[in-house]
């Protein structure tokens, strides 16, 4: 099956899928699935923002194979801002430590930052996102939607050394996080644009 082909539930709804030279700004075509995942699961982000319950955030999460970036929004999802970072181990491990932030924080929806390939296109690492997206979908009954993650490290890499003058050993510690932060603001600008 391919990803033209490919449909994933949302509340319900298909998703309208984005072309697979999508720009960013355009929506993400949701992953298709395999597993039977629970009903709310992948969807756009327009569909996302109508199902987040008032008062909750949103996490956003920028999944790498060593860590996982996160970010939280306000309650008012205007303001995304950077929150910690988890050391991968095994993945329930990782999906435990998550649980804890998600109960902890009162998160209503979570954003995955998608790493496409320049042209747009998906490769392995887009892949291994959406594998991990669907598997903590198993364990966590929450909406999630895709955004477009290019280039957010290198940026806030720049913004670290440039605006923060932070030497490389420091900026280890947090361009992970930051780099949630910036995924999630860039959902959240795109979110308020819509």
């Amino acid at each position: 099956m391919t990803h033209s082909e490919a449909r994933v539930r949302c509340a319900g709804r298909r998703p309208r899928l984005a072309s697979p030279n999508s720009k960013q700004g355009h929506p993400i075509r949701p992953e298709p699935t395999r597993r039977k995942t629970h009903e709310m699961s992948i969807c756009t982000l327009q569909e996302l923002k109508a199902q987040l319950p008032s008062g909750r955030r949103l996490l956003g999460l920028d999944v790498g194979t060593k860590t996982v970036g996160l970010a939280l929004s306000d309650p008012s999802h205007t303001v995304a801002s950077a929150l910690q970072t988890i050391r991968r181990t095994k993945f329930t491990r990782d999906a435990q430590a998550l649980e804890a932030v998600i109960s902890e924080h009162a998160v209503g929806g979570l954003i995955v930052g998608l790493p496409l390939n320049m042209d747009g296109s998906e490769g392995r690492a887009c892949q291994s996102v959406r594998q991990f997206a669907t598997n903590l979908l198993e364990r966590i009954d929450l909406p999630l939607a895709f955004h477009d993650e290019r280039l957010s490290t290198a940026a806030v890499e720049r913004m670290l050394v440039k605006e923060a003058d932070l030497t490389r050993k420091r900026r280890a510690k947090v361009v992970d996080k930051a780099a949630a932060a910036y995924i999630l603001q860039g959902a959240l600008d795109q979110a308020q644009r819509a």
